[in-house]
């Protein structure tokens, strides 16, 4: 998480100039302008994409071109997941080559730019590589922390669901927990350090309770035990990541972060 924290990639924005350059100027809103590569308006090559976190490319017309497919192509090959902002869209969106079909945010002609929907498929398209991001700029921060409560909270709830062996969950729904909590910290721009302890403790402590408050549903409600398990570590995580949310946009605001 230390490593995650510490990661100095940038986002690039690529494609067609006007949609690209006001989708940079919405996520350098308030923090660090050079984290937000422009690469608009110009052929990408190996040499200048690099290897950003996260590419986002504007396509105007409705559909790509054989220029953007090149430039959507390169990044695949380079191992950088890209989200396409696609403007000029009818009724019907058309697929992108060489992107993930959740990572296409369609707008309709005429239409605005979905800034929201933009930061969480940046957000989600970068995992972990993101917190450091979130740090520099301010614009993805909500998005970064609500995908990241998100995806520890699936995946406790698979894990609560999924084993049965008593006490063998605890560990893993304690580390997933601790993993969020210090990704959130990192995503608010708080060092990841030895000050974290209490932080780590209390969601050590709140999967103990978690567990002893899923071990009693088995014993009182009706149905499969691995739904209520299930259920319970979903909740109480996404609870955990939520108020942890609260805290250290509590500490960053006081730090000026």
């Amino acid at each position: 998480m230390r490593a995650e924290a510490a990661d100095r990639r940038s986002l690039a924005v690529a494609g067609a100039p006007a949609t690209a350059t006001e989708v940079r100027r919405a996520l350098v809103a308030g923090g660090d302008a050079d984290r937000v590569l422009d690469l608009s308006g110009r052929p990408l090559s190996a040499a200048t994409l690099g290897r950003p976190a996260v590419l986002v490319y504007a396509v105007e017309g409705g559909a790509p071109q054989a220029a953007d497919e090149a430039a959507l192509r390169l990044a695949e090959r380079l191992g950088v997941r890209a989200v396409c902002v696609l403007t000029g869209v009818g009724t019907i969106v058309p697929p992108v080559p060489h992107v993930l079909a959740a990572d296409v945010v369609p707008v309709a002609t005429g239409g605005s730019l979905p800034f929201e929907r933009i930061a969480e498929r940046v957000a989600a398209a970068g995992g972990g590589s993101v917190a450091a991001l979130a740090a520099a700029l301010p614009s993805l921060r909500p998005a970064v922390c609500r995908e990241t409560v998100r995806h520890f909270s699936r995946a406790n709830g698979l894990i609560g669901a999924a084993v049965f062996v008593p006490g063998v969950d605890l560990p893993a729904l304690a580390l997933n927990q601790a993993r969020m909590v210090l990704r959130l910290a990192a995503a608010h721009g708080i060092d990841i350090d030895r000050e974290r302890a209490p932080e780590l403790l209390a969601a050590a402590g709140a999967a103990l309770g978690l567990r002893a408050l899923a071990r009693a549903a088995l014993s009182l409600l009706p149905g499969p035990g691995w739904v209520y398990k299930g259920g319970v570590a979903y909740a109480g995580t996404r609870a955990i990541g939520e108020a942890a949310i609260a805290f250290f946009a509590s500490r960053a605001v006081r730090f000026g972060s």
